[in-house]
């Protein structure tokens, strides 16, 4: 039985379950599958990046208050964020890396930046 490589489509010899001619249309094969998945992953870490790098410049001294219309006009997306972060008073933190903000009123946030001793604990 004749089999043919997945990537380039030459002709197969060796092993009967081999589905490649050579290491490179393996390679080739297997990032062509994989790119859609990269491409994603790369697409949300910038969004993330971006969006870190303005609550850093906005927030230089540790905590400030800042308006929604300033983070959205820097081009922050409210939609992305690493993780939250509930206080013992029960106020929701949602973070960004090491940077995050509370919602004050629907138009006043809070600022703040994780210290690394919190990441320890």
């Amino acid at each position: 039985m004749e089999r043919i490589c997945l990537d380039c489509g030459h002709l197969v010899k060796g092993r009967s379950d081999k589905k490649f001619c050579n290491d490179a249309c393996r390679n080739n094969h297997n990032n062509k599958v994989k790119s859609d998945d990269n491409a994603v992953l790369k697409k949300i870490n910038t969004i993330l990046k971006k969006n870190r790098s303005i609550l850093a410049h906005f927030n230089p001294v540790g905590k400030v208050k800042i308006s929604r219309k300033k983070l959205a006009a820097a081009g922050f997306n409210f939609d992305y964020h690493t993780y939250t972060f509930s206080s013992q008073n029960g106020s929701a933190y949602t973070f960004c890396y090491e940077y995050g903000y509370l919602i004050l009123t629907s138009e006043e946030f809070l600022l703040v930046k994780r210290e690394e001793d919190m990441w320890l604990s």
